[in-house]
């Protein structure tokens, strides 16, 4: 045989041995499990669901970990002399987590993929007597839908993705099925004007969840600056606490002195804190006040209710209300959103003790807690979403945190997260951030989120039975933000 010939001889070999892998697990405490399969067809990817059949008994499983690995498999005799060789095989060897079963150990079980209707099932089984939010399907069994425990909103959420891998239209998916499925409150900061249009159902809907979803969020109020009558984005001074006002004066208790026990005194007269109670006074620091807000521009501030009654923080505490949005992107300055974001927070830190569940949902959360403040006003916000992250679940305070910048988040906010919606995450250090956080999320379906596709998530934590990849479905309502068109990149030529 000549090298040609035996080099052929030992290919065809090994691919006949590649392909007469058995796909096999192996479980000595019932609960984890490793395999072994063939490369050929494989259809065991990560997170797949699988079933591993041994005797009489099938239990559900997930496949969390796989790679490609060598094995030695029978030897070969090469041409000339006689000379034997070990012919390497590659293989697939992986491991996983048992989802449903006995718990009993076992050996050289067969494992195949689960069909859908046995994914279903199981899902079924292990859904909770809760409300549940058909929010898709599973990105890795199409046409088996995914509800998310709305219970499991009890802890806070944590959502991140890039630019561009659809988290602003997932996370209205979620915020649409939890005012259709449940009686929990939600204020939204909105600082891109991305979910002002909730309360409008969009063209295509069938019809009865569209007059369902009228009916829910018919409670639904939306505060925008420059808005009408009661929807008008707007607060008082006296709304706000000492510190809050302090901060948006930038006055420090001792570099400005005089200025801040001047503060205090109006504070602590009966008349409120408006800029017409400082121009009033006689004192001279009053005027200083005065000076210092008509340098600052705070006086010309589009967010002050002036002769407006009411105000956007008294809609906070409206328990009558089934949510409110509050529109930051409509405000004129960056310290006007951050005014906002504050008092909103703030607002609803010291009403903590009338224990009223609410879900606080906080977008581009980067920019309204950060993990490095430039100002004090943003530093205040960022305090009140710690304490809240901290301290909140126990009074009815629930957090969902939306960013594309984890890192930039404050960890105190992070940290305190129990729930994890990953979407489509292509920078390693971020990625790398998120898989020491989240610690109890496998990471072998972490290391899949470069390769999400638009509206793929990975969610894991209290709202999900396990830790699943799922595929976001369609919105009810119209979207309040709209990409910037791209029809500039068209050829001009005919």
């Amino acid at each position: 045989m000549d090298t040609q010939a035996a080099l052929e001889t030992y290919r065809s070999l090994r691919r006949e041995l590649e392909e007469s892998v058995l796909p096999l697990a192996t479980s000595i405490d019932g609960s984890v499990f490793t395999f072994q399969a063939s490369l050929h067809g494989l259809a065991l990817p990560i997170g797949g669901y699988v079933v591993i059949e041994a005797d009489t008994s099938a239990r559900l499983g997930q496949v969390l970990e796989l790679e490609a690995a060598v094995a030695d498999g029978a030897e070969l005799e090469l041409a000339g002399g006689g000379a034997r060789t070990a012919v390497q095989i590659r293989l697939a060897r992986g491991s996983g987590a048992v989802l449903e079963g006995d718990g009993a150990p076992f050996h050289d079980a067969t494992v195949r993929p689960a069909e859908p209707g046995e994914i279903a099932a199981w899902l079924e089984r292990r859904a909770p007597r809760r409300a549940q939010l058909a929010v898709g399907e599973l990105a890795l069994a199409p046409g088996v839908p995914l509800a998310l425990d709305a219970g499991g909103f009890d802890r806070h959420t944590f959502m991140c993705g890039q630019s561009g891998s659809g988290k602003t239209y997932s996370l209205g998916v979620m915020l649409e099925q939890l005012l259709l499925e449940t009686r929990l409150r939600v204020i939204v900061l909105d600082p891109n004007s991305d979910y002002v249009r909730m309360g409008e159902v969009r063209d295509g809907v069938e019809e009865t969840l569209a007059a369902r979803y009228r009916d829910a969020a018919a409670g639904l109020a939306v505060h925008r600056a420059g808005a009408a009558g009661a929807d008008r984005l707007r607060l008082r001074l006296a709304e706000l606490e000492p510190a809050a006002q302090a901060a948006l004066l930038q006055l420090h208790p001792i570099a400005d002195r005089e200025e801040h026990a001047e503060l205090d005194a109006l504070l602590a007269a009966e008349r409120p804190p408006t800029l017409e109670a400082f121009l009033a006074s006689d004192r001279p620091e009053a005027r200083r006040l005065v000076m210092r807000v008509r340098n600052l521009g705070i006086d010309r501030f589009g967010v002050w209710a002036l002769q407006d009654a009411g105000s956007t923080l008294e809609a906070v505490g409206d328990a009558e209300q089934r949510g409110l949005v509050v529109d930051l992107g409509s405000l004129g300055t960056r310290t006007e959103q951050s005014l906002m974001a504050a008092g909103v927070l703030g607002a609803l830190w010291r009403r903590r003790e009338e224990r009223r569940p609410v879900l606080v949902v906080i977008d581009e959360a980067h920019n309204i807690c950060p993990a490095e403040s430039e100002d004090r006003l943003t530093a205040l916000a960022t305090d009140y979403a710690v304490r809240i992250a901290a301290e909140g679940r126990k009074f009815g305070l629930y957090l969902l945190v939306s960013t594309q910048r984890p890192q930039k988040v404050h960890p105190n906010v992070v940290t305190q997260c129990d729930n994890l919606i990953l979407m489509r995450l292509n920078s390693a250090a971020d990625a790398a951030y998120a898989r020491d956080v989240f610690s109890f999320v496998p990471p072998g379906l972490l290391a899949r989120a470069p390769a999400f596709g638009l509206g793929e998530a990975l969610v894991a934590g209290k709202i999900c039975p396990s830790a699943a990849l799922l595929r976001f479905g369609r919105r009810v309502a119209e979207e309040g933000g709209a990409d910037v068109p791209s029809d500039w990149a068209k050829p001009n030529r005919v």
